[in-house]
């Protein structure tokens, strides 16, 4: 359902800015850690069709923690706004220096599962695990329960119930509108528990670049400006928005890339009207504002 005409974020905004950074190295697929093969998604083109180890794509991944996070973490510190982390536990628990940091700029982490993996083929028992694993991770190393989930690409039909059954309030894996909605979720126990439904958005994302090669720095800017334009007039005109901007550590955080967040925020900081903030507050303030059923 579209936003009521007169919803306002909570600074009075009408467009909330959600940048999201995602945390998935070292939790990658890898034969060292007892799967069947390497990590099929790898800007290097070069995985093997049969099991071993691909000690350049790991460098690849580990890139990511080793420069590109403190690359990311500088620039948010620089613009003084906060962001989602989406981790995988696995990859928070390997790399502490990179917790810690987020712990002191206490942003949220939002679970993206135990491992950066799929669960599209989990039974229900396996997928319950895999979830509560998470977030037991994630609350031991950052120190807070996480409240959103996001997982890796696909999910099956139990894994909205299952989250709403572990306490979690809000689900990401969603790519259908630019403002958030309800969901009821129906639980083992026959209850009947609100879900916010966060959409989240593969357009802008920096992905891009793994997956269209020929992406340039100013075409990846070009269109996440030309989004946040858009969005920003449409909250103007229209009604509230909510935009997306997702990043990770070892795709934004590259030298040649990095400087693209940097005029991003340049351009969103310099507008009026716009909400910086966590998915967790984004979920709640929609929460307060539209009561499931309105």
């Amino acid at each position: 359902m579209p936003a009521p005409v007169d919803f306002r974020w909570p600074d009075g905004s009408r467009l909330a800015l959600s940048i999201v950074v995602n945390v998935e190295e070292g939790a990658e697929h890898n034969i060292r850690d007892g799967d069947k093969g390497p990590e099929p998604v790898d800007e290097l083109g070069a995985v093997p069709k049969k099991p071993m180890r691909m000690h350049g794509s790991e460098s690849n991944y580990l890139y990511g923690v080793k420069a590109g996070a403190p690359r990311i973490l500088r620039i948010l510190d620089q613009y003084g706004v906060e962001a989602t982390w989406t981790a995988a536990a696995l990859a928070l628990e390997r790399a502490p220096d990179l917790a810690a940091a987020i712990r002191a700029r206490s942003d949220e982490v939002a679970a993206h599962g135990y491992r950066w993996t799929h669960q599209f083929w989990m039974d229900e028992a396996k997928e319950r695990e895999f979830i509560t694993k998470a977030a037991d991770s994630i609350e031991q190393t950052i120190g807070t329960r996480p409240s959103g989930w996001l997982s890796r690409y696909l999910h099956t039909d139990h894994t909205r119930r299952l989250l709403a059954e572990a306490g979690f309030s809000y689900h990401m894996d969603d790519y259908s509108d630019d403002f958030p909605f309800w969901d009821r979720v129906e639980t083992s126990d026959g209850q009947s528990k609100p879900m916010v439904i966060l959409p989240y958005a593969m357009d802008s994302n920096d992905m891009k670049f793994w997956l269209a090669p020929s992406l340039t720095a100013k075409d990846w800017l070009d269109y996440a400006v030309a989004t946040f334009d858009e969005l920003h007039a449409e909250s103007q005109e229209v009604g509230a928005r909510m935009m997306s901007l997702g990043l990770h550590l070892r795709i934004i955080g590259r030298p040649g890339r990095i400087g693209a967040f940097r005029k991003f925020l340049d351009h969103v900081t310099a507008k009026d009207g716009v909400w910086i903030a966590c998915r967790r507050k984004i979920a709640q303030a929609f929460a307060e504002a539209v009561p499931i059923g309105d």
